[in-house]
């Protein structure tokens, strides 16, 4: 299940854009940011990119995401890091095909696939420090034809996902990714080819923007229904092109229920 309650996030920024049309109580101006595309596509960025900013000025922006984890009328967020950098990576092993019957001719490139998948677990638990986080997941390995068993494939790839919190940290992965798969291929006599696209930035509220935003839902929840010092997630969120073009802030709202992947 994909469930990650983005028609809930639409339909309640109607219902604030038809509260504040019929109230008014507010100073300033609110621009209300009904943003496509937030899972894999970038949508705040194309929306940045094509001039929101500057179409619509703001000195501040807030954004909040339904939780599962969290009981209805529960909020969460804390004063820093909330969510990670997103990237994804695709390693296309490239060998000699032939017959599993004569392996001897061939350079076997789901068997180099399948050092590389073990050797990238190395990343983070000998790479990465302890006392920092990062996650390299490999989330789809394909080669060959299931109808052909016994043909060794020219080919392999392998898509996956990283991430990270600290700019330093995610060139790291890259950089070591890189080096692993090729190093590893080598060593079976064949190639890997690394396409790494960084997707998302890490997603840091601003401390300022996160107490005034907390303080509201204390208001409105209770303080006893405001955790502040949340734990920081590696789910990625693309609300962080924009809380890192102007000050802001990011809550997670609670809801109940199962796991939003589950």
């Amino acid at each position: 299940m994909h469930g990650c309650g983005h028609d809930g996030h639409g339909t309640t920024l109607l219902a604030v854009a038809k509260y504040f049309a019929q109230t008014r109580n507010f100073a300033g101006k609110a621009v209300l940011i009904f943003q496509p595309g937030e899972e894999g596509w970038s949508g705040a960025k194309v929306m940045m990119d094509d001039g929101l900013f500057e179409r619509f000025p703001v000195q501040e922006i807030y954004a909040y995401h339904t939780a599962s984890a969290l009981r209805p009328g529960e909020l969460a967020l804390n004063y820093g890091a909330m969510q990670a950098a997103a990237d994804a990576f695709t390693l296309t092993i490239t060998g000699k095909g032939g017959h599993g019957s004569r392996p001897e001719n061939c350079n076997d490139p789901i068997v180099a696939a399948a050092y590389i998948i073990t050797a990238l677990q190395t990343l983070v638990s000998r790479n990465v420090s302890p006392l920092d986080s990062a996650v390299v997941s490999c989330g789809s390995i394909h080669s060959g034809d299931p109808l052909a068993q016994s043909v060794i494939p020219n080919s392999c790839q392998i898509v996956g996902t990283t991430r990270t919190f600290k700019p330093e940290t995610r060139d790291l992965i890259e950089k070591r990714l890189k080096e692993v798969a090729e190093s590893t291929a080598a060593a079976f006599g064949c190639t890997a080819v690394l396409d790494y696209d960084r997707k998302y930035p890490p997603l840091i509220n601003s401390e300022e923007q996160a107490k005034a935003i907390a303080d509201v839902g204390a208001e409105l929840v209770g303080e006893e229904n405001v955790k502040r010092n949340y734990p920081r997630a590696t789910g990625g969120e693309d609300f962080a092109f924009m809380a890192g073009a102007v000050p802001g802030a990011y809550i997670r709202v609670g809801q109940g229920g199962a796991p939003a992947h589950n």
